[in-house]
């Protein structure tokens, strides 16, 4: 028993750097490939290491969806997404990235379906809560809470300001995560900060230069 935890433990954490290269590549395809791949290991060994596992690869498929602008692909791989985190929060309830991986899909499918934005909006922010309260110095978390609020209308709890707040607490738990300075900045464009977008942006790229999308964001943001 505990030599099939240790390999699935070992099978999540070596699937993280080829997702996140497929993720910052916006490799769509490779993505789904994974996610196959995940959803069959997850299927076969039924613990939560591999349900996160299966649960990461749809969030960045949803991800690079919402990159790209493929509402579709974002509500279907979101929802697979939370159902896998479901089951790995199930089995371990009181770990910080099962709570933070559902938090942040149910975040992600809310620009997708606009309808079901208050329901998934309120959960989302309940189990990044959740999240933060089991790991307080989760720097992660509060980009997943950030990205949140980012989509979340003011009227249901969200907004720019406290994403803001979010990402900037983020950046002061780990200055070289670059998720936090590409969401600070693009927080900071739709607030009108475009010279402290672009410096965010700049830090983001420089940070990781694979990351298509913060170039992208990077090249759309007004000097002034």
């Amino acid at each position: 028993m505990k030599t099939g935890l240790l390999t699935a433990l070992a099978a999540a954490i070596c699937w993280a750097g080829p997702l996140e290269d497929f993720r910052d590549r916006q490799d769509r395809q490779a993505l789904e490939r994974a996610a196959e791949t995940a959803r069959a290991g997850a299927e076969k060994r039924q613990d939560a290491a591999s349900f996160r596992a299966l649960a990461l690869a749809y969030s960045y498929l949803a991800e690079v969806a919402q990159e790209t602008g493929d509402k579709a692909v974002v509500r279907d791989a979101a929802g697979a997404g939370i159902r896998a985190a479901e089951r790995a929060v199930a089995l371990e309830p009181e770990s910080a990235e099962n709570r933070r991986l559902l938090g942040t899909l149910c975040g992600q499918i809310v620009p997708a379906n606009v309808l079901a934005g208050l329901k998934y909006g309120k959960r989302a922010r309940e189990e990044l809560e959740r999240a933060i309260e089991l790991d307080p110095r989760s720097a992660m978390a509060y980009v997943s809470r950030g990205v949140g609020n980012y989509y979340l209308p003011k009227a249901f709890g969200g907004g720019i300001d406290l994403a803001i707040e979010d990402f900037e607490k983020a950046i002061a738990l780990d200055a070289n995560l670059h998720e936090a300075h590409l969401w600070l900045g693009i927080a900071l464009r739709r607030a009108n900060r475009n010279p402290e977008a672009r410096k965010a942006l700049e830090t983001a790229v420089r940070l990781n230069p694979q990351r298509v999308w913060a170039k992208q964001q990077l090249e759309k943001t007004p000097a002034t």
